[in-house]
């Protein structure tokens, strides 16, 4: 562990849900405190703009080793900051005091607000929020930024279903402007406002979605993603000629295949899934090649391997 983890003490257990709401009555909902669960690219990211914009911040990860490579991450990246004239050094050294890391997920109890962003599976998302719950304030908001399951569904295994919400932030966080914001069946519209409101002092914008499988973006991204696989996997064009025409062709920053490799493959393929499961509809069927390249283990940068290898000073097209 690094010079900012801490070690607090264990809250006593969750009042009941019937107590819990009487005791919410009236109480001020503003946020100064952020509670991150999950220290990968998306976990680091998010707490990166979190203390940037004044909020303490405690990160927790299963391991001591991705917490200190988080930490290391939004030094470089805040030290990228100055370097553009973006941050001063005496604001980057402020956002990271604010940083603060833990491997006890209880020490996020007393924040009040938590952004769940572990893998994007639902029953790792749900064993985080079952375990977090007895420790939490009653007033924590909790959220997730999943790019795709239901809000609802993991509101309901919470004891604050109303005080939930989908807290979806793009990736790399510090760049992209947009946060999906997504109200499941019971989310109060305290809860809401709030959250735009942290949305806005972030300096960001607040795109509200509803409830439904991939909510807005990754509803279009993927299947979008999906079909250059398809034209991949029936030959129509090359890694690099999909690529090419659709960048050259539509005017795309990034080819569909290199997009998906930066996203992962294994997030893009959870998300199909779950658009197939959840709409029924065979138009959002994952591509067999892109199931493949998961099972090989090639998921694209993380792993130097996807639709491109990485492991030279260029990448370089695997098909």
């Amino acid at each position: 562990m690094t010079g900012r983890d801490i070690n607090l003490p264990c809250t006593s257990a969750a009042l009941p849900h019937k107590v819990r709401g009487n005791e919410r009555k009236g109480q001020d909902m503003s946020i100064q405190s952020v509670g991150i669960v999950g220290a990968g690219q998306m976990g680091n990211g998010i707490a990166h703009v979190f203390a940037a914009a004044g909020y303490d911040v405690l990160m927790t990860d299963i391991s001591a080793g991705s917490l200190e490579k988080a930490q290391e991450i939004i030094g470089a990246n805040m030290a990228r900051q100055v370097s553009r004239g973006k941050l001063s050094e005496e604001d980057r050294d402020a956002a990271l005091a604010r940083i603060k890391t833990t491997l006890a997920l209880r020490d996020l109890g007393q924040t009040d607000l938590v952004i769940e962003a572990a893998t994007e599976r639902e029953t790792v998302k749900q064993a985080i929020f079952e375990d977090l719950v007895p420790h939490l304030k009653p007033d924590t908001i909790l959220t997730s930024n999943t790019s795709s399951i239901s809000i609802t569904r993991l509101a309901s295994r919470t004891d604050r279903p109303e005080k939930f919400m989908g807290f979806h932030f793009m990736n790399p966080v510090p760049v992209m402007q947009l946060v999906e914001l997504i109200r499941g069946i019971a989310t109060d519209d305290a809860t809401y406002q709030s959250l735009r409101e942290v949305v806005e002092k972030l300096g960001k914008t607040a795109a509200s979605a509803e409830d439904f499988p991939a909510f807005i973006v990754n509803r279009i991204l993927m299947p979008m993603i999906n079909e250059a696989v398809y034209t991949l996997y029936e030959g129509v064009g090359s890694v690099s000629s999909i690529d090419s025409a659709m960048k050259l062709g539509t005017n795309h920053p990034m080819g569909p295949l290199e997009l998906a490799d930066f996203i992962g493959l294994d997030t893009c393929l959870a998300i199909m899934n779950v658009l197939h499961d959840g709409l029924a509809d065979t138009k959002y069927r994952p591509c067999p090649l892109l199931t493949k390249y998961v099972e090989a283990g090639w998921l694209g940068r993380k792993t130097e391997r996807g639709f491109y290898d990485y492991r030279g000073d260029v990448p370089v097209p695997t098909r």
